[in-house]
């Protein structure tokens, strides 16, 4: 589920639809949770379909930590990459902005968070001139995600949180312990698809 105070728009001709938020979002606050209405299918399952659904998944699904692939069942979907996301994942399946996201700015996510199957071709960004997300960048960036992560929990009481309610009962316990600072945060590497891994156990 998305925050409530978002809302889709066309961003160009070229990159299409995203999403934006309405209204002030401090930092600290979760931006996207998964919930149950959130639909997970096995590849296996995927590949059975007619090829215009599978495209459709395809673009539009990310891959959790079990290899399901995940297909948002609100505008969550529509959000587009960013090298500065302000939109980071953690290990508790749920988003939680990195820094204050003002009205009318984009909501953002880094798509290495999301177990890519394949290189992600993007947009050139000001100061960067990486135009490829590739499916290993995970295992370069989480240090850097956690630490964002770390650095904004300790708000995490202090700001509205209309999302809080839809934490899986698996992790509420820990995410109010580590908000509080009894607990050290864990790490979104939690989340990470190890193909490889897979494929020796298999």
């Amino acid at each position: 589920m998305i925050h409530p105070d978002t809302e889709l728009r066309l961003v160009n001709e070229i990159i299409g639809y995203g999403v934006f938020a309405t209204k002030f979002i401090p930092q600290g606050t979760i931006v996207w949770v998964l919930d149950e209405l959130d639909q997970q299918f096995d590849e296996g399952y995927i590949l059975s379909l007619d090829r215009l659904q599978q495209e459709h998944v395809f673009k539009y699904s990310f891959r959790g930590r079990d290899g399901n692939y995940i297909l948002c069942w609100d505008i969550g979907r529509y959000i587009n990459h960013s090298f500065y996301a302000n939109c980071i994942s953690t290990a508790y399946d749920f988003e939680i902005a990195p820094r204050d996201i003002y009205p009318g700015e984009e909501l953002t996510d880094h798509y290495a968070c999301f177990n890519l199957d394949k290189p992600f071709e993007c947009l050139p960004e000001p100061g960067i001139t990486k135009t490829k997300v590739m499916p290993d960048d995970f295992l370069l960036l989480y240090p850097e995600w956690d630490r964002q992560v770390a650095e904004v929990m300790p708000y995490f009481n202090c700001v509205e949180q209309p999302l809080r309610k839809f934490i899986s009962s698996k992790f509420v316990d820990k995410v109010n312990a580590v908000a509080a600072g009894k607990e050290r945060l864990d790490s979104v590497l939690d989340t990470y698809y190890d193909r490889q891994h897979r494929l020796i156990t298999a």
